[in-house]
């Protein structure tokens, strides 16, 4: 038997358990010292309206880029029910954006299956949110502050349950 392992290889097992788990006990964004100001794709609500981010102005967002066909969005789309319960209101909102190519209905069939109460449901073209939020990857979240501008990005599931993220958002209200 080989004594020998690369030093690669060797790094790459130890790092393994914390590039496959989700982030947990901290605050989810660094936030930017310079916020950015953002392009909105047409965003369709439920009721068949076509929205932008302006239209959730005056208010911190919680944009969640996800589709039903991805796993970590599925597995993270009940924490951000949870957070919506929990903090949710006139001065913050989790807008979760379906990328779907099926729209909107998908996701509606999706919330009913697993029970998302506090969540409305937001769809738009997955190309269109691309080119909008340049973004690579599913679930990618954008903290939006009050003047719809992104102050925070996180790529990848993260634990929307964490006292920290709560903390951390209800800092920016």
């Amino acid at each position: 038997m080989t004594r020998f392992f690369g030093r690669r290889a060797v790094l790459a097992a130890l790092a393994m358990p914390f590039v496959t788990q989700r982030a947990h006990a901290r605050a989810p964004f660094r936030l930017r010292g310079d916020p950015q100001p953002l392009l909105s794709p047409p965003i369709v609500d439920e009721s068949g309206r076509d929205r932008r981010l302006e239209d959730f102005g005056g208010r911190v967002i919680l944009l969640n880029i996800w589709a039903t066909w991805c796993p970590p969005c599925r597995e993270e789309m009940p924490m951000l029910d949870r957070l919506q319960a929990r903090i949710g209101g006139a001065d913050f909102m989790v807008l979760p954006l379906c990328i779907d190519d099926a729209g909107i209905d998908r996701g509606r069939r999706f919330y009913n299956e697993i029970g998302i109460a506090n969540l409305s449901l937001f769809w738009a073209e997955s190309l269109r949110v691309q080119l909008a939020f340049a973004f690579v990857g599913l679930p990618t979240t954008l903290l939006i502050d009050r003047e719809s501008r992104e102050i925070g990005r996180l790529q990848g599931p993260f634990d929307w349950d964490s006292d920290d993220t709560a903390t951390q958002i209800r800092g920016l209200l």
